[in-house]
Formats: structure tokens, C-alpha cells, sequence
């Protein structure tokens, strides 16, 4: 698992890709600041809780004992992304988030889904009996 610190990660804190979901939640919640207020209980809700899950999910996945468990728990904040994405992309056409803003979010997201993709083939090659600690 060289490379993609899985394996010598003692807490969660110690992932780049936690770090990196834990950042993208802040830009989104800073977006959606801006949102009209009509949209507090539709689009804000929905995006910020995307964005929110993604750490969280990673968090709860690592502090699994197996492999299996963590694998399981990294399918989430990858359908989160897909999520947060086309909420970002509707976000834009409706003229709630500027381009500029839509862009950084939109490069965290691709570079999170690439982060994930690889932490999960290193997970697999690593086998089912494979702690994550």
C-alpha cells in the first residue's frame, strides 16, 4: 500500500484524502453561503450534506478494523461526489454559484473521485484480511 498511506494511518486526521474532503465540505458551505434564501431547505441543504458526508464517511470507514468494512464505507463518499457534482452543475444553471467558484469546486470533487479509485484498488490488491491500522 505504498504510496496511498492506508496502511500506516493511524487516525483518520492522518489522510490526505480526508484532509482534502474536510476542505471541499468548507468551499461548498462557503458557495452556499451566498445561495438565495429560498433555496436554504432545497439545493443548500442537499449540497452541504454531500459535501459533509464525504469526510465523514472516509472518517468512519478508516476507523473500521477490515478491509472489507473500509471498502464498504469508501463506496459513500464516492456517490456523495457524483451527488455534490451534479447538484454544483444545477447550481450553475440556475445562477446560484459563478463559474469561477463552480470550477475549484468541481476540481476537488474530480480530484477526491481519483483519491478514492485508488485507495480502493490498493485496498483490493491488499485482500480481505488486510486491517487498515
Amino acid at each position: 500500500m505504498a504510496g496511498t498511506g492506508v496502511a500506516r494511518a493511524r487516525s483518520y486526521k492522518d489522510l490526505e484524502v480526508w484532509r482534502k474532503g474536510l476542505a471541499l465540505a468548507k468551499s461548498v458551505y462557503q458557495a452556499t453561503a451566498k445561495f438565495p434564501m429560498e433555496e436554504k431547505f432545497g439545493l443548500v441543504s442537499q449540497m452541504r450534506r454531500a459535501a459533509v458526508s464525504i469526510p465523514s464517511n472516509i472518517a468512519e470507514g478508516q476507523a473500521r478494523q477490515g478491509t472489507r468494512e473500509y471498502l464498504h464505507f469508501l463506496s459513500h463518499p464516492s456517490g456523495s461526489l457524483a451527488e455534490l457534482e451534479t447538484q454544483l452543475l444545477l447550481s450553475v444553471e440556475l445562477g446560484y454559484c459563478d463559474r469561477a467558484g463552480a470550477d475549484g469546486i468541481a476540481a476537488g470533487i474530480t480530484e477526491l473521485q481519483k483519491m478514492l479509485a485508488a485507495i480502493r484498488r490498493t485496498l483490493s490488491i491488499a485482500g480481505p484480511l488486510a486491517t487498515n491500522h
